[in-house]
């Protein structure tokens, strides 16, 4: 049973001092790492190339023996069988309010997603410090965002398994875990350190999204789940984006890019102290006989036992109605990160060599990106009120009309007002479809499975960033118009995947759709 303090669950269960050592274990060894860090503040930061000092190395051994520790303290004794409650699942009725405790969750949530995102946002604020410190070529330098990426994808697969192994929260945990102990990453002496705790980092970060979301989808009113998935996730993006402009801004002048990634320990520390605010997915609580945590989720979130709906339609054919929204959902996410990742990300190059100056060429990016704040709320808005489905085929269609602008003639594409209306429907399908998309990949699988559907989304919508990464490694940087030319096929085929193999599930429970 679950160890309770002062009323309320605690984070694990009767391995907590296990947990608990190794995380103090991670906890002194990355402070260990500090005061070689501050030494280094009065020469500009650069460790490059310095010596590890005992207490480095002292850090280093406490890490690696902590965060085995910490892991297998946060994991169940025992596996959760899905199959043998099979017909009963544990669901808040629709009429159950939106109350403190699920905005507690929210807030915990949206924080994970902010510092999840502020990750992979951090890695271009520190590749140009880095490659100067370093004294390594651009070419070398793209390694880390190369490797970063592998990473992500990486982790979201690992991830969205444990979350369906043994729990929502416990994978959560696992990934803050990693959060702190590779922000050391900020005061490794060598580059090719930097690489292999850049890996790890990118593994952590990318396991958090598809848990949040499909933690979300579990204990929210089913009333309020469209729109909250759609929000929170939407704008834990665009604020981890901010956060990791904001923490450059402030940080990296007067303490180096390495504080970047040092910046991980308090912030990761923090969401581990929040962690006791999340719940357990209800159904992982049963199956593990913690029927005092369901006891107080009935209470702080209406969670009660539901029988299933019987299915109108036999196992097989649900299961490959989800083969065929699987791969619909997967050719979106593909075609989605080739066109983030392959085409957004290089945009600024190819505005100036098409002769924009580099400060006009930020200003029609930045002017265009003012409107993925006021998209996702309208997207949150659609999701809820209109159509999940069909909220998801609108955003991929919107982004196929901005690959088709990015074909329009030269001369058309030269006058800035067409450019930035060009770059502004990219922006903003780009934006809406990323939105919508993970929320309604965790609404359409059932308990066993939606963490590693979500995770297998979240994951395909990365590969592009490590597909066109890797051609940059060797000299293949597309252009606007060459880009969009490739992707416009399979942007057009996801968007009729969807359209045929998607389904509703605006106003209608986790019950009901798991036996359809």
């Amino acid at each position: 049973m679950t160890s309770f303090i002062g009323g309320r669950p605690s984070i694990v269960g009767d391995r907590a001092p296990i947990f608990w050592t190794g995380c103090l274990a991670i906890a002194v060894g990355v402070a260990l790492h500090l005061p070689m860090f501050a030494d280094s503040i009065a020469m500009g930061g650069h460790m490059s190339h310095m010596p590890m000092d005992p207490w480095m190395v002292v850090g280093m051994a406490l890490i690696g023996i902590g965060a085995p520790l910490a892991c297998y303290g946060a994991l169940p004794k025992h596996r959760s069988r899905h199959s043998a409650t099979a017909g009963t699942l544990y669901e808040a009725p629709d009429s159950t309010p939106f109350t403190r405790s699920h905005a507690a969750v929210l807030l915990v949530l949206f924080f994970g997603l902010v510092i999840d995102t502020m990750k992979p946002a951090t890695l271009g604020f520190v590749l140009p410090g880095m490659a100067r410190e370093y004294g390594i070529p651009r070419a070398t330098a793209a390694y880390l965002p190369f490797v970063a990426l592998i990473g992500t994808t990486v982790g979201s697969f690992l991830w969205g398994w444990l979350a369906d192994v043994y729990g929502r929260r416990v994978s959560i945990l696992l990934s803050t875990i990693l959060f702190v102990a590779t922000s050391i990453c900020g005061a490794m002496p060598e580059f090719r350190w930097n690489l292999v705790m850049c890996f790890l980092m990118g593994a952590s970060a990318g396991g958090m999204m598809p848990v949040v979301y499909t933690l979300l989808a579990e204990i929210m009113p089913p009333k309020s789940r469209s729109w909250v998935l759609v929000l929170i996730g939407g704008t834990g993006l665009v604020g981890g984006y901010l956060a990791a402009s904001a923490a450059a801004s402030v940080l990296e002048p007067g303490l180096g890019w390495r504080s970047l990634w040092l910046q991980g320990f308090p912030t990761g520390i923090l969401l581990l102290a929040l962690a006791r605010f999340l719940p357990e997915s209800p159904r992982f609580l049963a199956e593990q006989g913690r029927d005092a945590e369901l006891e107080e989720m009935a209470r702080k979130y209406g969670i009660v036992r539901r029988e299933a709906v019987e299915a109108p339609v036999a196992p097989a054919e649900i299961a490959g109605r989800h083969r065929g929204l699987t791969t619909a959902l997967v050719v979106a996410a593909l075609s989605w990160s080739f066109v983030n990742f392959g085409l957004l990300l290089w945009l600024p190059s190819d505005l100036q060599e098409q002769g924009y100056s580099a400060e006009l060429a930020s200003r029609i990016i930045a002017s265009s990106a003012l409107l993925a704040l006021p998209t996702i709320a309208f997207a949150a808005w659609l999701y809820s009120r209109w159509s999940s489905k069909w909220t998801l085929v609108g955003t991929i269609i919107l982004t196929l009309a901005g690959l088709g602008g990015a074909l329009l003639l030269d001369s058309t594409l030269s006058s800035r007002f067409v450019m930035i209306l060009v770059i502004a429907v990219l922006i903003v399908g780009v934006n809406g479809m990323i939105a919508v998309l993970l929320p309604y990949a965790a609404e359409n699988y059932p308990l066993g499975k939606r963490g590693r559907a979500t995770g297998l989304v979240a994951g395909s919508s990365k590969v592009g960033g490590v597909a066109v990464q890797g051609f940059a490694l060797v000299g293949l940087i597309p252009t606007l118009g060459g880009a969009a030319a490739t992707l416009l096929l399979p942007m057009a085929a996801s968007a009729a995947l969807v359209a045929i193999a998607g389904r509703e599930t605006r106003g209608r429970s986790l019950r009901e759709l798991e036996s359809s």
